[in-house]
């Protein structure tokens, strides 16, 4: 049953109901209802197993032998998981997700993320100016080129992540930022969580 609304959720996003993935999966409607009760009690076991393979994937970039590549492989690793499941994309950018449970896969993501980056920097190979806080924001804006393409290509969206990571890279003549990053409570603002770590109502 899990595996069946996986697979559901990852082709057709969080829309979907517990009669959808019960044809799915080749059992009654009843044993869905009997197994998880509701849709979001299925989406929330669904969602921890998610946010766990993306630490993993920053676990395994600080591995890396190359700083550089490591962020790199952060990045890509990230956004190929994003890219195969609309329901993740759906669960960690879109109102859909809004629960307790995102707040704590970014407690979980962002500290691993940071310390990709930060060894990136401290290796003189991304530039020193970007912030913990810009992470999400880029994440975000790689995973609607995503949305906006996947009708027609799955796979372009690979070329704006080189365009992003020719941005980062540490290079002569950078140009200055115009403007700081945000906050980290700036940043959790425009994610739309309170300080309770739920998302707002409007």
């Amino acid at each position: 049953m899990l595996r069946a609304a996986r697979e559901v959720f990852a082709e057709r996003g969080l829309g979907v109901n517990l009669d959808d993935i019960a044809r799915h999966a080749g059992v009654g409607v009843a044993t869905s209802y009997r197994l998880f009760g509701n849709k979001q009690a299925l989406i929330n076991e669904l969602f921890q197993d998610r946010v766990d393979a993306l630490v993993e994937c920053a676990d395994q970039a600080l591995t890396h032998d190359d700083a550089w590549e490591g962020f790199v492989e952060l990045l890509t690793m990230t956004l190929e998981q994003m890219a195969a499941d609309r329901g993740l994309r759906e669960v960690v950018f879109s109102e859909v997700g809004g629960r307790p449970e995102v707040a704590q896969a970014r407690r979980k993501f962002v500290p691993a993320a940071d310390a990709v980056m930060r060894r990136a920097q401290d290796a003189g190979l991304l530039r020193p100016d970007l912030a913990t806080t810009d992470l999400p924001l880029i994440f975000q804006m790689l995973s609607r080129a995503i949305d906006h393409t996947l009708p027609v290509s799955s796979a372009v969206w690979r070329r704006y992540l080189v365009i992003v990571l020719d941005g980062l890279r540490a290079r002569p003549g950078l140009t200055d930022m115009p403007v700081g990053a945000l906050t980290t409570a700036e940043e959790e603002q425009v994610a739309g969580f309170n300080p309770t770590g739920h998302r707002g109502s409007g």
